[in-house]
């Protein structure tokens, strides 16, 4: 149904990769071809013959290559109606031969965006004639093929290898969704270049799609729109769900904080253990008895290649995700005996600075919480100055509590996670929460630090902490109350520093 026969195509490409098959198919098909400059001079270099479009248009390529098909004989085949005989009366009338098929690319804004500070040129890369070719031939899909990018030229090549150069409605449908794909994109990229990252409007093109099993919850439809494989190469395991994509997303935000051996296992995107140590296998007992509840079906991530030893331990557990840099393969062996077992490689890191989440039937955006304290960044505010191992301890638990959920306290001594307390609704809350999970899994907090991922309102929080065995306080202070907190500190002989950022995380 609605099956048109390709007899004439215009081919006017940037890449010319991956053409000749296509070129040929033509050609065996007794398409006529129309090119421009180079593109032309390649498909002659084939030995196929090609009609140049000046020769059509009786006008050269203008405005050093500005303009070469904006015209009326290419415009006019490309978008005259078929079905309409007033169209093809003017096409006869002023002798315009129909185009069937359209092959174009787009100059490479992106990328030349990306590497070039020259604004001439990168104006340059403002493609016109493409973009044209494009949104003309995708609006008469009723009888035009548009073929966009050279994601599209294995679809072209399977319909001329079956069906010779004739196509379907559906198919010439199915092409003009993907030519409006890559010029929404397109002009998003143009827009957000000159807008400069002043956010006077939201422009956002993700093309790699995946469907989901499901949602956060299975009578929810779940999609992803981003390049999984960009980030992380996949050994084995079933699909990736929603919610193992949060973790995940969670996981490396939170591993990427860590210079040392780091062991991270994570629950609802919230860490339930973390540790750092001289060797991995060190960092994953002591991440694991953090919270070896919570553990069972986490998602465990470190920053350092898995040995065997390290994946026997591990294999013990019952967990959904497991992200490493590498694995050596004897670790691979222990690790995949359990084939639904996602395992991944971590290969680039390099996450985008904006965050978005939809709400209000609306777009919030934001900067991603990049900022990571030194010891630089300290302030000490108490008469006690914290030692240098309790500094240590104190930027490694402002680490953690970074990445919870606020209301969030994290407990932690010796780089090793003791207990957090998170997503609560008040910070008394959230330490209570903290302190009596670290005595159920046996840990003696006398000697340990607190972070708060805002100010304490109030001393209680510091007063509870003293009473636990608490002896250094990290929090970013700005309350109108700090000076109650900081009295408190010197009343119970804790030490207290600020670090003038809050991490609030919702």
């Amino acid at each position: 149904m609605g099956i048109k026969r390709i007899k004439r195509a215009l081919i006017s490409v940037y890449q010319k990769d991956n053409l000749v098959a296509i070129i040929k198919k033509l050609h065996e098909n007794k398409v006529e071809l129309l090119s421009t400059g180079g593109t032309q001079t390649f498909i002659e270099s084939l030995g196929f013959p090609c009609r140049p479009v000046e020769e059509l248009t009786s006008y050269p390529s203008i405005l050093g290559g500005r303009v070469k098909t904006l015209h009326p004989k290419i415009f006019g085949g490309i978008l005259a109606r078929r079905s309409n005989h007033e169209d093809i009366r003017q096409l006869n009338e002023y002798n315009i031969p129909e185009i069937d098929l359209i092959i174009v690319d787009l100059y490479p804004f992106e990328s030349t965006v990306a590497t070039e500070t020259d604004e001439e040129k990168i104006i340059e890369k403002v493609d016109i004639g493409g973009i044209s070719l494009i949104r003309a031939a995708a609006k008469n899909f009723q009888d035009t093929v548009i073929v966009a990018s050279q994601m599209q030229y294995a679809p072209l090549r399977d319909i001329l290898n079956e069906k010779g150069a004739e196509t379907s409605l559906e198919e010439r449908r199915w092409f003009a969704k993907e030519a409006f794909s890559v010029s929404s994109r397109y002009d998003s990229a143009i827009f957000n270049y000159f807008d400069n990252d002043r956010q006077s409007a939201f422009r956002r093109a993700e093309d790699c799609s995946t469907i989901l099993r499901y949602g956060e919850n299975p009578h929810q439809r779940g999609f992803f729109f981003g390049n999984f494989d960009e980030l992380f190469e996949k050994v084995q395991g079933k699909e990736i769900s929603y919610n193992n994509l949060l973790d995940i997303d969670a996981a490396i935000h939170l591993i990427n904080e860590f210079d040392d051996i780091t062991f991270a296992i994570l629950k609802h995107n919230n860490t339930c253990g973390l540790a750092s140590r001289t060797t991995l296998v060190e960092a994953w007992n002591d991440a694991l008895a953090a919270d070896p509840e919570s553990a069972f079906g986490g998602v465990l991530v470190t920053n350092a290649a898995i040995d065997r030893t390290t994946a026997e331990e591990i294999y013990k557990l019952f967990f959904e995700v497991i992200i490493a840099p590498d694995y050596d393969l004897d670790a691979l062996e222990v690790l995949s005996q359990k084939k639904n077992r996602i395992i991944l490689i971590s290969k680039n890191t390099d996450i985008k600075p904006k965050q978005y989440r939809s709400l209000l039937n609306g777009v919030l955006m934001q900067d991603r919480d990049v900022h990571t304290e030194t010891s630089g960044d300290l302030k000490v505010v108490t008469e006690k100055t914290p030692s240098d191992t309790e500094i240590e301890d104190l930027l490694f638990a402002n680490k953690i509590v970074k990445h919870t959920k606020s209301n969030a306290i994290v407990l932690a001594k010796n780089k090793q996670l003791y207990a957090s307390g998170a997503g609560q609704t008040s910070r008394v809350c959230a330490l209570s929460q903290a302190i009596e999970k670290a005595k159920s899994f046996n840990f003696d907090l006398t000697g340990a630090v607190m972070a708060s991922d805002a100010f304490f309102p109030f001393p209680d929080c510091v007063e509870m902490a003293a009473k636990a065995g608490i002896v250094s306080v990290i929090q970013p202070g700005g309350s109108i109350r700090d000076q109650d907190s900081v009295d408190s500190c010197n009343r119970n002989g804790l030490s207290m520093v600020t670090t003038g950022f809050r991490h609030f995380k919702h």
